[in-house]
């Protein structure tokens, strides 16, 4: 057996590798962002060489996938369950924005809370991810939350009935987006503390503060921005040359 073989192991067994270079890897992805990191920065922290990096995921394109799927699956799972229970208990009932929120919300919440499983680095490299131009992380993501959103999304269709659709996708998008922005966001803890200093940082604090908000933004009116935009379309116009 070759010397790069023998080092997979590293005296405590393959899976032990693996989650080292996970490990790793997330901490360099969430600091420098995927292009910016290297493999060879990631075999230095991870204590390994690139024959196990090579063995276990085959590329850094593979190995990002198998950081984010490592945490964002359990995540999504719990999710769906959530929304399982909440359905079943409803019956035939469409569930309230409200519980629908819940199941979103406090799955994401446990994860940001659990340092075991990433905790707030993993979120901020979530946000890292979403912004990445590279296609493939774009369709990654894509891929990750398909049935998640898909679920979702028809939940909020029985709930909200009268929103077309193509609304719906649009206004989902943005909820996700507010909700990765504020479990990642470093001054979350800081901003509850100036609003109230007596609150403990648990789940129903940021329940309470975020619900509202996204609550409004799904069941808000239409608006008819016509006017508006004849305006703006007005305004770029080139002038007629004198």
């Amino acid at each position: 057996m070759s010397s790069s073989v023998v080092s997979l192991n590293d005296g405590r067994g393959p899976a032990a590798t693996k989650d080292r270079i996970l490990d790793a890897a997330e901490a360099l992805f969430m600091e420098h962002g995927f292009e910016a990191t290297s493999l060879r920065a990631i075999t230095a922290a991870a204590a390994v060489n690139l024959a196990a990096v090579n063995y276990h995921f085959g590329s850094k394109e593979e190995l990002f996938q198998a950081v984010l799927t490592r945490r964002l699956d359990p995540m999504n799972q719990r999710r769906l369950a959530l929304l399982d229970r909440f359905e079943r208990d409803a019956a035939s009932a469409p569930l309230s924005c409200e519980r629908i929120i819940v199941a979103l919300f406090v799955p994401a919440l446990e994860l940001a809370r659990d340092p075991e499983r990433g905790g707030k680095d993993f979120l901020r490299l979530l946000g890292r991810a979403y912004a990445d131009p590279a296609p493939f992380i774009r369709q990654l993501l894509s891929e990750q939350y398909a049935q998640m959103i898909a679920r979702f999304k028809a939940a909020f269709g029985r709930a909200l009935p009268h929103l077309p659709r193509k609304e719906l996708s649009w206004r989902l998008h943005f909820i996700m987006g507010a909700l990765s922005y504020t479990l990642a966001g470093t001054d979350v803890l800081k901003l509850i503390a100036e609003l109230n200093p007596t609150e403990t940082t648990n789940d129903e604090v940021l329940l309470r503060r975020l619900a509202p908000f996204l609550l409004a933004g799904l069941k808000a009116p239409l608006p008819d921005l016509s006017e508006v935009m004849r305006e703006i379309d007005g305004a770029l116009e080139p002038s007629p040359r004198r």
